[in-house]
């Protein structure tokens, strides 16, 4: 991920007092940890988390009550109880937080903290996506609620590379060696002493937390940070959550500072990957039939993997069966009714009249445009609401819930990550939801509450 250089004051990054589980009083921490909110896949995913362990933190961030408002009061008295019954402790002096997540040959390596919303940050921390007022007002309503900030977002900036030391040299991460920044110098240094907690997650990512509570290490890593800018990788909700509630209080207080993850992505780079629509109430035969000239429409064999394939052959101009063809502009793979359809080469007048102009012409090439744009709005005439539209990060869980519900799923692929970069540059918003940056930060292991700053 290429990140623009040092800007201004840059990032800037506190240290806080962590609200943390006690381990004693839980069944382990991996089961009381959970994806990001929007990545839980609804119900099984939500159910399965609860039973995990009664203090799973899936209770406070997608709490279940009949109305908003008693979701978010249901989430704040849980968090107080919790509190209350040892359950939750905060650490007894503010920190920083290296964080490391580790799978296989995936390995990725951050801070966590406290980042400062001044008015002036504008430019330092670099949005992509649009975002949706519903999920911001939740979350924000959330938020009020709890007076805490439950789950860290993503954020990726670019430092100045990695040094292959012998504790990396087995993981193929790419890298190009370099000079370290004060932020990794500290982590090298951090990681080789006894960890605050680890644990493994069911999908096999070990987590291991370190605190950095050294006055001399917290100012080697504000320091250098202060000459960065950042990309929101994940968390574009949150972070409008936060400077809302931040423009609420007039008044210097808790709420100018957020609770995010900083990943150097020149050590470190994160994967892109697509986030896919669940159609709830547009049959398959339906979305078709609409279809008209739009599109090549063509029906393609599975199982998922090998449709997938088919998908991104599409994108590249060669088929799945290596026969060769032209190059598509755009592609789209619909899965119902237990058959795949890959939708490419759409009608250029048509796009040319759909497509929103005004936009560089990145913005107007992506997928997820041409399908907000041309598919859902035009074609489909979907509304663009929790009722009708579902995002799900993974393409199975996608292609499972409308085989068990009905309705269409739309599978994407993946933004490249320099379009991400340039755009965001650019100031331009990409449309909610068309990428999905990861590792994520395993939520549950760090929170921070109002009251402790």
């Amino acid at each position: 991920m290429s990140i623009p250089g040092p800007v201004g004051h840059g990032l800037q990054l506190a240290p806080f007092r962590a609200l943390r589980y006690v381990p004693e009083r839980v069944g382990s921490l991996a089961a009381v940890t959970s994806p990001p909110y929007d990545v839980v896949v609804r119900p099984d995913g939500l159910r399965a988390l609860e039973t995990a362990d009664p203090h799973n933190i899936v209770r406070l961030i997608l709490p279940q009550a009949d109305t908003p408002a008693d979701r978010h009061r249901q989430a704040a008295d849980t968090l107080h109880r919790w509190q209350a019954e040892g359950v939750l402790a905060a650490d007894p002096e503010p920190a920083l937080y290296v964080y490391e997540q580790r799978r296989d040959e995936v390995l990725q390596r951050g801070v966590i903290g406290a980042l400062r919303l001044s008015p002036s940050d504008e430019g330092v921390v670099l949005p992509h996506e649009e975002v949706m007022p519903h999920v911001v007002e939740d979350r924000a309503a959330l938020m009020r609620a709890t007076g805490a900030n439950l789950e860290p977002l993503l954020l990726a900036y670019r430092g100045n590379g990695r040094s292959t030391t012998p504790a990396d040299a087995a993981v193929p991460t790419g890298a190009a060696p370099g000079r370290d920044s004060g932020t990794a110098r500290v982590i090298e240094r951090v990681v080789t002493r006894p960890p605050l907690l680890s644990t493994t997650t069911e999908d096999g990512f070990n987590h291991v937390l370190w605190r950095v509570s050294d006055p001399a290490e917290v100012t080697e890593i504000s320091t250098d940070l202060s000459h960065h800018q950042a990309l929101i990788a994940d968390g574009h909700h949150r972070w409008a959550t936060y400077l809302r509630l931040r423009s609420e209080h007039r008044d210097p207080g808790p709420w100018d500072f957020g609770l995010v993850l900083l990943v150097d992505t020149a050590r470190y780079p994160l994967r892109v990957r697509a986030i896919h629509r669940l159609l709830h109430q547009l049959p398959l035969s339906t979305a078709l039939a609409a279809l008209g000239d739009a599109f090549r429409v063509r029906t393609v064999d599975g199982p998922l993997p090998r449709a997938l394939a088919a998908l991104d052959a599409a994108g590249t101009g060669e088929p799945a069966d290596g026969t060769g063809g032209n190059p598509a502009a755009n592609a789209f793979l619909l899965a119902g009714e237990g058959r795949f359809h890959l939708l490419d080469r759409p009608d250029p007048a048509l796009l040319a009249r759909t497509v929103p102009g005004g936009r560089p012409e990145a913005w107007r090439r992506l997928d997820a445009t041409v399908l907000h744009s041309l598919l859902l709005d035009h074609l489909w005439q979907v509304p663009d609401s929790p009722a009708h539209i579902g995002y799900i990060h993974d393409a199975e869980a996608a292609v499972e819930q409308t085989e068990r519900h009905g309705g269409t799923a739309v599978l994407l692929r993946p933004v490249g990550e320099q379009v991400v970069h340039d755009l965001a540059r650019q100031g331009v918003a990409m449309p909610h939801k068309s990428t999905s940056f990861g590792p994520k930060p395993a939520t549950g292991l760090v929170l921070r509450t109002l009251d402790l700053g």
